[in-house]
């Protein structure tokens, strides 16, 4: 079976090529670095290190803070943090190769590192081969799988098997998702459930300082809400909302954030369509008294954003996208809300709403009517955003689990 995915996988580049291209032009970035896709980085790389892979911008987010406590304890390991997408480039990079086989050879001859680790599922059969071969241990770390993903592995069946016992261990998220990859024939000293990574971010004390000098700037004494990671259809719904709620609040400010670059341009057409008064982020003004929306167009500033505000509604979740990461405002201890689209946050999401620490919203009425809700009443808004802070701190621990049990595969530590 892997002779014929692999000979699919060559048929396919060309269409690969058309895809990037055409996807360029919205975001030169995929038109660029087309080399390193087909494993050339020799020169861009430090090798003998570790090899940390997250295919998306939120995964790469989760990842920082393992990034940041690996680079503590092992100082003079280098780390090479591979993506799929130029979105996740927070980190110095490389592309992750296609699966193919001279293209991941050619990439671990340059790189030849101690140790790979892929964030979440990212399940390459002729990585896990290769590395198997080689003797290089590969980690799943805060590894998930959906009911519906392991359906259609499961079809697979001795292919997937073979292809889950040549991993050094899978950490999953929670005890659902390890018994998920048990079933497909991953062997149960193979599986750790370490809880989700994604709990253990926090809100520095100089993140927090930039916010609080912002918000100053921008609304000292403004009500101020945040939509973010919003997709095609979404930004309708929350504008739409925002006019309503302008006539309750005149003095409201809206600061929207699409999920990807290059939505920036529609969301700022959208709004002057809309005939909203707006500004971008990356223009640096500071909005007048007559701003009525601010469009989050710079990378990397998602976090302090929410710094500002004082309730968030947490996009891909009004569409069928399963949402995105609803403890990042939690971190900042304010309410979140969400639509019924919850499937890739499915068991935070699950916490949260149990805690009272997140509102479920489905349309245009019934956002304006919540958002209203938590603006009038501050202490109903203090006990939502106080409730969805403690379920991030009650669940923290999986980054010190994760570290423990990458210890055997890398060199000791200098005391």
């Amino acid at each position: 079976m892997t002779t014929l995915y692999t000979a699919l996988l060559y048929l396919i580049q060309p269409l690969i090529w058309l895809r990037l291209w055409l996807r360029g032009r919205k975001a030169p970035a995929y038109r660029k670095r087309w080399a390193e896709r087909y494993g050339y980085c020799s020169g861009k790389v430090l090798p003998h290190g570790i090899v940390l892979h997250s295919v998306s911008v939120g995964e790469t987010l989760a990842a920082v803070p393992l990034v940041r406590a690996l680079r503590h304890r092992y100082p003079t390991l280098p780390i090479t943090v591979t993506t799929m997408t130029p979105t996740g480039k927070d980190v110095h990079h490389v592309y992750l190769p296609y699966d193919l086989p001279g293209s991941i050879n050619r990439f671990l001859d340059t790189v030849d590192p101690r140790l790979v680790i892929i964030m979440e599922t990212e399940l390459w059969p002729n990585i896990i081969r290769i590395l198997h071969q080689r003797k290089i241990p590969l980690v799943i770390a805060n590894a998930r799988l959906s009911e519906r993903s392991a359906k259609g592995y499961k079809k697979l069946g001795g292919f997937m098997r073979d292809l889950l016992q040549r991993i050094t261990l899978i950490a999953a998220q929670n005890a659902e998702d390890g018994d998920r990859f048990l079933s497909l024939g991953l062997k149960r000293s193979h599986l750790t459930v370490t809880g989700s990574l994604k709990f253990d971010i926090s809100v520095t004390p100089e993140l927090a300082a930039k916010a609080v000098t912002l918000r100053r700037q921008w609304a000292s004494r403004r009500p101020v809400w945040i939509a973010t990671s919003t997709h095609e259809g979404e930004e309708a719904i929350v504008l739409d909302a925002h006019r309503r709620l302008l006539q309750q609040f005149p003095d409201l400010l809206l600061i929207l954030v699409p999920r990807h670059p290059e939505r920036f341009k529609d969301a700022c057409d959208l709004t002057q369509k809309r005939g909203f008064s707006f500004i971008l982020r990356s223009s640096g003004e500071i909005p007048s008294s007559s701003t009525q929306v601010v469009i989050g167009d710079t990378m990397g500033e998602l976090m302090m954003l929410y710094g500002i505000a004082d309730l968030a509604f947490v996009g891909g979740s009004l569409v069928e996208r399963g949402g995105h990461n609803p403890l990042e405002p939690a971190a900042h201890a304010i309410p979140v809300l969400m639509g019924p689209h919850i499937w890739n946050f499915k068991d935070i999401c699950a916490k949260l709403q149990q805690a009272e620490g997140l509102i479920t919203v489905t349309d245009v009425v019934s956002l304006q009517k919540e958002v209203a809700n938590l603006l009038q009443d501050d202490d109903y808004r203090r006990y939502y955003g106080r409730h969805a802070v403690e379920v991030l701190h009650q669940n923290q621990g999986a980054l010190q689990r994760l570290l423990q049990l990458l210890e055997p595969h890398l060199p000791p530590r200098a005391h």
